[in-house]
């Protein structure tokens, strides 16, 4: 069992850490650093802020959203690191967290939508883009069903999943033009990046 790399090692440290601040306040503290529609003003006197083009993605609504995140960056992050090393590595996540972020943004301008954005699912959504470039014949096995497919494929198939419920609307609360933001900035730096290993 090779040992998680130090970049990945440390999202998830920072992700759990302020998991566990949200757990143990309820919450409180919370709607400073989510990403807030431009334009919108809560109860508690908060929308959008600069910061929250990071901060978001370091917050999480409940106990499965951080875990199916925090596996999937330890299952794909962790073998894209090996191949980049930790600065493109890390320099690539937040690059894809900001897309996420900025897509997101243009989707609840468009829409209207009142509601804040958490998770890291943008950042996740871009590795899983690279790790799909970086090993596209490997074997990945889905939960549920368990059907194994090649990498290529198995994000292939995500992604249009993703493009279709984020056009028709169904499974409600997902920020599924967030995800596919990720995967956007991430194309885009792999493609006219010219990011240093480290």
């Amino acid at each position: 069992m090779f040992p998680i790399p130090t970049g990945t090692q440390l999202l998830l440290l920072l992700n759990i850490g302020v998991y566990a601040i949200q757990f143990l306040t309820q919450g409180q503290f919370s709607d400073p650093f989510e990403l807030w529609p431009i334009g919108s003003e809560q109860a508690g006197g908060w929308g959008f802020e600069p910061w929250q083009l990071v901060t978001y993605s370091f917050f999480h609504e409940g106990i499965w959203h951080i875990t199916l995140n925090m596996f999937a960056l330890w299952m794909f992050g962790s073998d894209v690191e090996r191949v980049w090393g930790r600065n493109r590595y890390l320099t690539y996540y937040f690059v894809c967290v900001l897309s996420a972020a900025l897509t997101q943004l243009l989707f609840t301008y468009i829409t209207q939508s009142p509601y804040p954005t958490v998770g890291a699912s943008g950042g996740i959504f871009g590795l899983l883009l690279a790790f799909a470039l970086l090993f596209p014949r490997r074997t990945v096995i889905l939960a549920f069903p368990p059907i194994p497919m090649p990498a290529w494929l198995f994000v292939t198939l995500y992604g249009a999943l993703e493009l279709f419920q984020g056009t028709v609307g169904t499974q409600s609360g997902v920020a599924h033009f967030a995800h596919l933001g990720g995967m956007l900035g991430g194309w885009l730096i792999i493609r006219y990046g010219r990011t240093r290993s480290g």
